[in-house]
């Protein structure tokens, strides 16, 4: 399953939000053809922004939280947020998602929305905030940092 791109999409007033054909396939293909959870995801708070993950890769984080013993109060506080804040969803018919007044507050999201593909997972921000997290400021040394990390991302 891969997620890419960036999508401007429009939030009705009822809250919905149209996911990208492109990530409701991804999504569809990945669970397992007997599975209840074909198409579903799970949509947490991080960021500032909404973060959806697989079914599976959400079931595989959970199971990675529940084996840390003894969480320090730092740990047990992003847990709150990204385990408390999580909502299952499946988009409907049309390929709608309904986002709750939790998660649209959390991410300042009112009519207008960017979907944005990670590979793995995608994000959905308020643009605004996204243009933001981006600024110039933000990605100063990004090159040096990913090549630490193994990544050569010269231009």
């Amino acid at each position: 399953m891969v997620f890419r791109g960036r999508f401007a999409r429009s939030i009705d007033p009822k809250g919905r939000l149209l996911l990208p054909q492109e990530f409701r396939d991804a999504m569809a293909a990945s669970a397992p053809a007997d599975s209840s959870e074909a198409g579903s995801f799970m949509l947490t708070t991080y960021d500032g922004a909404l973060v959806a993950f697989s079914w599976s890769d959400w079931v595989e984080l959970e199971e990675k939280f529940m084996r840390i013993p003894n969480p320090s109060p730092r740990v047990r506080a992003f847990r709150r947020l990204v385990i408390g804040g999580a909502e299952k969803h499946t988009p409907d018919a049309n390929g709608r998602i309904l986002l709750s007044p939790d998660h649209r507050a959390y991410a300042a999201l009112e009519r207008e929305a960017t979907v944005l593909g990670l590979v793995d997972r995608f994000e959905i921000w308020n643009p605004a905030k996204l243009k933001a997290s981006m600024a110039p400021d933000n990605l100063e040394g990004v090159t040096e940092e990913l090549a630490a990390s193994g990544i050569d991302f010269s231009l």
